[in-house]
């Protein structure tokens, strides 16, 4: 192997140890241990600063001392907190046996809790042959005991009382109308400056896009990979969310300090976590980490081996199943619970973990398994995008009940329905009572999370504004991005001035937002929905860290009809009764217990026909206090529905809770109470949803 400047045999030091893996801090120095089973050789670089040319220290690891097995260790005395380190691996580089050793190349350490990244550091250096260590990204020496966390815990709220916000960590708080300090604009402070928001807007979790560490510089020219779905360390903080980039270890204990305060606020932290794919690439990309380890182990390659199978659509796909990679997945998901603190994981394209090592679709995966029955996250959230973009598709079907699922089918089926697609009736009303067709294997009520927009695709402003994508700023030509997005402008693509059609769009938003809120399942919301954020038709906008991405905190005000009506609608879902002592009942506790009578414009007679746009249903549970009546009319007509009659002594009339087509703030009524209803009939406007509830005990 290359040889640096102050060399040293690690034969020299203490007896070290293969566990943990990583760098492990004692009083005495730091223990290192790192997996390769194919390399020849192994040098433990150490360096004084991100972009220093050469190792300031060069450790060759002696294959007999300092190789257990498979892994190569060694104890450095006096290392402490803060040390800059990577590894140099020597062996076989032939693609056409699956190998891409390169002794060149500076490595991260795969359980490296914290990574530095230079001015320097190039993704070009590592794509070609040659030294890069001024140009490489460097792994950090933490020590996580030295974080307070005063007494804090995940929070392993249910299910059924949790209002997902999809949230970009960076994106909250980098428009410059944020208000926060410029010092925490797009940071983890940030986050805490905005908690006082949150908690007022209702949500009770956020699912923050990727914040493992990721290749932000993967992207067209220009550009910056802005959503982070390009990691390269699974067990460190994405070091560009902390307020200073020159101080890795400070970020850990900031995103540590965002999660605490959160959990002071009551909010659970959720990661969207890719452990389906890498920053690696291809074949023509950088050797960063893995692929210069034990690329046949961790990479599911092609039939020549020379070549990557791309089951996620960017380059490679991990091995989830081998052995050393699914104790990767294991270890990274406890040490996130258990050291971060968190609540619970989105899995991206989650049903890679259901392929075998040659890439085939399985039965029963045991990565699967493993994370569902593993007691360190036994009460943690587990969500599943069960598909992937090798054509696997298991919404329905994912893991054991434990999983929640991403369903693309409750957005697209809602979407259609209010849209005013034909046959889209009966799909609608799957979707509001848990898609029972979907999860008809024997599987809970609740697996769905349900969503209409999320970092993918369209915003909910824009998918009432624009018929077509428009993605020109990706500079690919708008090639980009799909092409069904079941999306309908209201009469005109983009912004307009003519009042009709922005009365129509801010009347179908609140529609959206309704079934997403009293749909049984888990409702997840997308950053900025609530007040209008546009991407100006954007539906793939993953490298355009600007205004596009980022929450305008003007449109606070400029739709604060809105944002009060979103208020409204998530508190009625938590506290969807008051229940017989006074103490809020949630909308699926309700649910529980109750009798539910479809209708159509008139009672007992659902119209499930092609041509039907309108559902109506009453709900009634006979132990709470209100009953409830709901009519949805996603046609062009106004409709004329028959209410059903008071059967209880206590009720004296209907209270309108809510009508999507009434204006602010006569559109959505406070929790328990309403404007009173005359007679046997409400007219439901044409596209417009009406929920009533019974006027007795109304406190």
């Amino acid at each position: 192997m290359k040889s640096e400047d102050h060399t040293h045999v690690a034969s020299d030091v203490p007896v070290s140890c293969p566990y943990p893996l990583g760098a492990s801090v004692t009083p005495e120095g730091t223990n290192f241990s790192i997996f390769s089973a194919s390399a020849e050789g192994m040098q433990l670089v150490l360096f004084d600063h991100p972009d220093a040319p050469r190792p300031a220290q060069t450790i060759t690891l002696d294959p007999v001392r300092n190789r257990t097995s498979h892994y190569w260790h060694t104890f450095l005395p006096g290392i402490k907190c803060g040390q800059l380190y990577g590894y140099r691996a020597d062996g076989p580089c032939d693609p056409a046996a699956g190998q891409r050793f390169d002794r060149e190349k500076v490595l991260l350490d795969p359980y490296g809790k914290s990574v530095s990244i230079g001015e320097n550091y190039s993704r070009g250096a590592a794509c070609k042959p040659g030294d890069n260590a001024a140009a490489s990204m460097k792994s950090v020496v933490a020590d996580l005991s030295l974080f307070g966390w005063e007494g804090d815990r995940p929070i392993h709220r249910l299910f059924r009382d949790t209002v997902i916000y999809e949230m970009h960590v960076g994106g909250l708080t980098r428009h410059p109308s944020s208000g926060v300090v410029d010092a925490h604009r797009g940071t983890y402070l940030g986050v805490i400056d905005k908690i006082p928001y949150l908690r007022d807007l209702g949500v009770t979790a956020l699912e923050l896009l990727p914040v493992y560490q990721f290749d932000a510089t993967d992207a067209p020219p220009g550009l910056v990979n802005y959503w982070g779905y390009d990691p390269i360390s699974f067990f460190a903080p994405h070091l560009a969310y902390g307020t200073n980039k020159n101080d890795p270890l400070g970020c850990l204990d900031e995103f540590r300090t965002m999660v605490k305060a959160l959990h002071r606020a009551g909010i659970e932290v959720i990661l969207d976590v890719v452990y389906n794919h890498t920053a690696e690439g291809d074949e023509h990309g950088p050797t960063l980490c893995f692929r210069g380890l034990e690329n046949n182990f961790y990479y599911i390659l092609g039939r020549d081996k020379a070549t990557y199978a791309n089951f996620t659509g960017v380059g490679n796909t991990l091995k989830a199943n081998h052995s050393v990679v699914k104790r990767l997945i294991l270890d990274s998901l406890r040490y996130w619970v258990s050291e971060m603190h968190v609540d619970g994981f989105r899995f991206d394209l989650a049903s890679i973990f259901s392929r075998s090592e040659s890439g085939q679709p399985v039965l029963n995966a045991p990565i699967v398994w493993e994370i569902d029955s593993d007691p360190v996250l036994a009460g943690t959230k587990l969500i599943a995008e069960a598909w992937d973009s090798g054509g696997l598709y298991q919404v329905g079907s994912f893991g054991q009940d434990k999983w929640k699922e991403w369903n693309g089918v409750y957005r697209d089926d809602v979407r259609s329905f209010l849209k005013g697609d034909a046959d889209t009736a009966w799909k609608v009303h799957q979707r509001i009572i848990g898609s029972p067709d979907i999860y008809k294997t024997g599987r809970p009520t609740g697996e769905s999370i349900n969503f209409i927009t999320c970092h993918d695709g369209f915003t909910l402003n824009d998918l009432v504004s624009y018929n077509s994508k428009h993605n020109e700023n990706n500079r690919n030509e708008n090639r980009d991005g799909t092409d069904s997005n079941v999306s309908w402008n209201c009469g005109a693509e983009g912004p307009s001035t003519n009042l009709d059609v922005e009365r129509l769009r801010v009347q179908q938003i609140k529609n959206f937002f309704v079934l997403n809120l009293l749909s049984v399942g888990t409702p997840m919301l997308l950053m900025g929905d609530e007040v209008r954020r546009t991407q100006l038709g954007n539906n793939n906008a993953y490298c355009l860290d600007s205004d596009v991405s980022w929450f305008d905190w003007s449109l606070c005000k400029s739709n604060a009809g809105i944002l009060r009506f979103v208020k409204q609608m998530i508190r009625i879902r938590l506290h969807f009764d008051q229940g017989t002592e006074g103490n809020p009942i949630a909308l699926e506790d309700y649910l529980r217990n109750a009798h539910i009578e479809w209708h159509g414009i008139t009672l007992g007679q659902p119209d499930w026909g092609r041509d039907s746009h309108s559902v109506a249903v009453t709900l009634h549970n006979h132990a709470l206090s209100q009953v409830r009546y709901i009519a949805i009319n996603a046609s062009w007509k106004l409709l004329d529905f028959e209410l059903p009659p008071m059967d209880d002594k206590k009720s004296s009339g209907w209270l309108r809770m809510v009508d999507t087509s009434l204006s602010s703030p006569f559109d959505v009524a406070e929790v328990g109470s309403g404007i009173r209803v005359d007679g046997y009939r409400y007219q439901v406007n044409p596209r417009s949803i009406i929920m009533l509830h019974t006027a007795g005990n109304t406190s």
